[in-house]
């Protein structure tokens, strides 16, 4: 489950609100929303991105799969949550300032969202302690419960009428009602069940074994259970790998890329995500723009210099959203035109993005610290030895601060170099390729060798 923290925010007009019944207090809270300006959705942002993406010289085909996922578990709903604890909790992590202004009333849509929208009660007895909402009493929240089992009742007797009086697709299509009901109203056990029901049908095509499994895997990245994304994704791979579609075998690469991101695999991450970047149309799991900025960081610590330019900075995809993930686009830039001094302050910014995102955050410091290595390194290939007084003067920052995390990064290993502090000089140390090739060919040739042996003695008995 998600690991969130407390925040004081309180939510406007909740005077008295215990007095209240269930049903004037959300009929309440539907009436103020209703006074809110109206804004596109995000679903409807992300078919605009990705209409421009294709207007921009690279052809889109819209998913049929990723239009006809279930509204629920909302991804976007998760990702708000994460940024509301992160903005507003005991230990915010971005300063008030940096807020923007369409954030700051964030804990009275997500109110709004799980009340009003989903009556979820389940979702909300568990974020009520840790987001200080005490707008629904108890009473309320079990005639919600009552509301969503006789919902589930009526939902499951048409299962039953189905079976009766229809076929499969029929039972089929009753099936996956109720479990996405369940997915919106009820909590991540009776999600997961539902769907496990769909799959136990008989004569279930491989394909919407696929949906459902996918929908499960959405579930589970919904409450943060990591452990059981592994075994969704071996399994839809297997099924891809036997009949899966086009469509579906690209949309199930963008889920192994956020998984590889979750698990901190930024390389393989990184390949998958840029070959999707075409051909995006999996914005159930997340919005075109956060599925840039994931492909953009992802890849600048692994591309080639060249294949940068090329593909990000260049990549019409990229260029259709650039406003939209401007601080990351300017780290890039500013990487790749060896301005670090513009490098470093870009990499400020980007630390808010970082934060900000429930998949980027748990990787924050080390995603930092590989960008640090990644500046420094590209600095010091262009130079033999240069004087600590220059390279700090060139990254803007004092030479008792480039000391130190020099020092830090050579003694780790991740920069070959050296110190000389009473010089002042920084001296590279380039690696010898042709012996280090040498030595893992003879290391690999003895390993081949030994195999072979084990093989034939096999082979004799």
């Amino acid at each position: 489950s998600y690991s969130f923290s407390y925040f004081t925010r309180s939510f406007a007009s909740s005077t008295n609100v215990h007095t209240f019944s269930h049903r004037n207090h959300t009929s309440k809270m539907t009436q103020e929303t209703q006074q809110m300006e109206i804004e596109p959705t995000e679903s409807q942002q992300d078919a605009n991105k990705i209409k421009a993406h294709s207007s921009s010289g690279e052809h889109v085909n819209p998913s049929a799969g990723s239009e006809s996922a279930a509204e629920y578990p909302d991804m976007k709903l998760a990702q708000s949550i994460h940024k509301a604890i992160v903005m507003f909790g005991p230990n915010p992590k971005i300063s008030p300032s940096s807020i923007m202004a369409s954030d700051k009333d964030l804990s009275t849509k997500l109110l709004h969202r799980i009340v009003v929208e989903m009556k979820n009660t389940s979702l909300y007895r568990h974020l009520s302690p840790i987001l200080q909402w005490t707008h629904l009493s108890e009473q309320d929240l079990q005639e919600m419960d009552k509301q969503n089992m006789e919902m589930m009742e009526s939902l499951e007797e048409k299962v039953v009428q189905a079976k009766v009086n229809a076929g499969d697709m029929e039972v089929l299509d009753a099936r996956f009602e109720v479990a996405r009901f369940a997915a919106k109203s009820l909590g991540k056990e009776e999600a997961l069940q539902a769907y496990q029901k769909v799959l136990d049908l008989p004569k279930l095509s491989s394909g919407k074994q696929m949906d459902a499994l996918m929908e499960q895997y959405r579930i589970a990245s919904f409450y943060g259970d990591i452990l059981s994304n592994a075994d969704y994704l071996k399994k839809i791979g297997k099924l891809a790998e036997e009949s899966g579609d086009w469509d579906r075998r690209n949309r199930l690469k963008v889920y192994n890329a956020l998984h590889k991101l979750s698990t901190r695999d930024i390389k393989g991450a990184a390949s998958l995500l840029i070959d999707c970047i075409a051909t995006f149309s999996c914005a159930e799991l997340c919005s075109y723009t956060d599925f840039i900025v994931y492909t953009m960081i992802s890849n600048a610590l692994h591309l080639p210099r060249t294949d940068i330019k090329k593909t990000i900075i260049d990549g019409p995809e990229i260029m259709s959203v650039r406003e939209e993930v401007s601080a990351v686009f300017e780290l890039v830039a500013a990487l790749y035109d060896c301005d670090y001094k513009r490098y470093l302050h870009a990499m400020v910014d980007v630390e808010s993005v970082l934060l900000c995102d429930r998949f980027l955050q748990p990787h924050c410091g080390y995603l930092m610290r590989e960008l640090h290595v990644l500046g420094y390194k590209q600095f010091l290939d262009s130079y033999k030895s240069v004087t600590l007084e220059s390279m700090a003067k060139s990254f803007g920052v004092s030479i008792e601060f480039l000391d130190m995390q020099l020092s830090r990064f050579i003694a780790a290993g991740r920069l070959t170099a050296k110190i000389d502090k009473f010089g002042g000089v920084v001296e590279t140390n380039r690696p010898d390729l042709k012996n280090a090739q040498y030595r893992e060919m003879i290391q690999k040739g003895d390993l081949l060798l030994n195999r072979i042996q084990k093989l034939s003695r096999v082979v004799d008995v």
